[in-house]
């Protein structure tokens, strides 16, 4: 059998992802990675989980328009800044109609809830993991319940947050 000439998409496909992913942007050179940007992405970088890509492109230094962002949660601090983010990109998708892009926004958070869930009961994590991941899992559970409501929300359960730990 012969071997297919080195421009073609099997060639492609025999580089590692992240070989692939900065040819891709030194080529583009994309100024954000929007949804034409991150859809392209996952269809030339197949099959590339989402994750993986996420980080990658987080690596460049790229920004990221949300939902395609994802949702961040290593501090409390980059969870509330990615929800608040995604439900600016959530508002945005439901006045637009645009009921994809919407569920969209919804897996993200859930996905992020579910694995905020799964650190908390994971063996080995310490109590204060524990205590954080399930704090940061009630909080993306409020975000699904009513993403309006999570800016306020959130400012009074800092406050709360903070009494709390002024106490003696």
């Amino acid at each position: 059998m012969k071997k297919p000439p080195p421009n073609t998409a099997a060639a492609a496909a025999g580089k590692p992802v992240k070989r692939r992913l900065a040819e891709y942007l030194a080529e583009r050179r994309p100024a954000a990675i929007n949804e034409a940007v991150w859809k392209e992405l996952l269809e030339l970088l197949a099959p590339v989980s989402e994750g993986y890509l996420r980080e990658l492109l987080r690596a460049s230094g790229l920004p990221f328009e949300q939902p395609w962002a994802g949702v961040r949660q290593h501090t409390l601090e980059e969870l509330e800044e990615s929800l608040r983010a995604m439900g600016r990109g959530y508002a945005e998708a439901m006045e637009a109609g645009d009921r994809a892009r919407a569920r969209y926004c919804r897996r993200q958070a859930i996905g992020a809830k579910d694995r905020a869930r799964f650190l908390a009961a994971k063996p080995g994590a310490g109590p204060e993991r524990q205590a954080l991941k399930t704090e940061m899992a009630q909080w993306i559970l409020v975000w699904l319940e009513n993403p309006d409501v999570f800016p306020a929300w959130v400012e009074a359960r800092k406050r709360a947050r903070r009494d709390d730990c002024a106490l003696p």
